[in-house]
């Protein structure tokens, strides 16, 4: 079984990249996860991840002339397989966006779960191209209407490519937001759950510090705990390896929104 799942939000600092790590972790426990950091303009998984000095990243994969192979690029880190990917100006200049179609692909083979850490933004095609590819996103927001409102223009574009909402997660939750308010004008707009609420935690910047997910810096913190929660609220749906293998390498890739 394989599904894909792009971590997405419509703009920077929801905490999407710690997401994504975090939900990996807790999947990890039932499920072999694959992270991928396809954000190649802005990546910094690998700085929570422990793998700043990474021989060989996403960035090379994608560099038709490099001779790199997929399993050169994935390392074992916390349970989980993670892809990081460069944070180089040039790297991402010489990137070809559509070489990841393939990479997933075969990424997809040895995978229960795939989670694309996605480009805050959808301004080209390379931000784009992982909410395509993906069977559903999680859209990861803040409690407030104008993220909200940056979250729906994310699902629409998804949905326009045949990409569902797997859920929202409420991240940076201030103890005075009311997120039970917002989590309720959510459900009428979202077309997936609310997979949970995760309160702001200075244990998550400690943890970026650290080059460590939250999970293993602070396993008992509450945030740790919400994560974990919405981990279990999300439901992971089978899938054919091969088939959804053959869809990844013929996704049509737009050139942008």
């Amino acid at each position: 079984m394989v599904e894909a799942f792009a971590v997405a939000s419509g703009k920077g600092g929801t905490g999407k990249t710690t997401s994504t790590l975090a939900l990996g972790m807790a999947l990890a426990e039932e499920h072999d996860v694959t992270v991928i950091d396809a954000d190649t303009g802005m990546a910094n998984l690998l700085f929570h991840t422990g793998l700043g000095d990474a021989d060989v990243t996403l960035h090379d994969l994608l560099v038709a002339d490099r001779d790199a192979a997929v399993d050169d690029a994935v390392y074992d880190r916390f349970g989980m397989s993670v892809v990081p990917c460069g944070t180089s100006l040039d790297g991402f200049a010489a990137a070809d966006p559509e070489r990841l179609r393939d990479v997933v692909a075969a990424l997809a083979a040895d995978a229960d779960v795939l989670l694309l850490d996605s480009p805050a933004a959808l301004g080209s095609k390379s931000a784009v191209l992982p909410v395509v590819l993906a069977d559903r996103i999680v859209v990861v927001l803040q409690p407030t209407v104008p993220s909200l409102s940056d979250g729906l223009k994310v699902q629409e574009y998804a949905r326009s490519y045949g990409t569902s909402t797997a859920g929202v997660l409420f991240n940076r939750v201030q103890p005075d937001e009311d997120v039970e308010t917002v989590a309720e004008r959510a459900s009428r707009y979202f077309g997936g759950p609310t997979l949970g609420s995760v309160p702001e935690s200075d244990a998550v910047r400690a943890a970026r510090r650290a080059g460590e997910p939250l999970l293993t810096h602070a396993p008992t913190d509450p945030a740790a705990d919400a994560f974990r929660e919405a981990a279990a609220a999300l439901d992971v749906r089978p899938g054919d390896a091969d088939g959804v293998a053959d869809r990844f390498r013929s996704a049509v890739v737009p050139d942008r929104p």
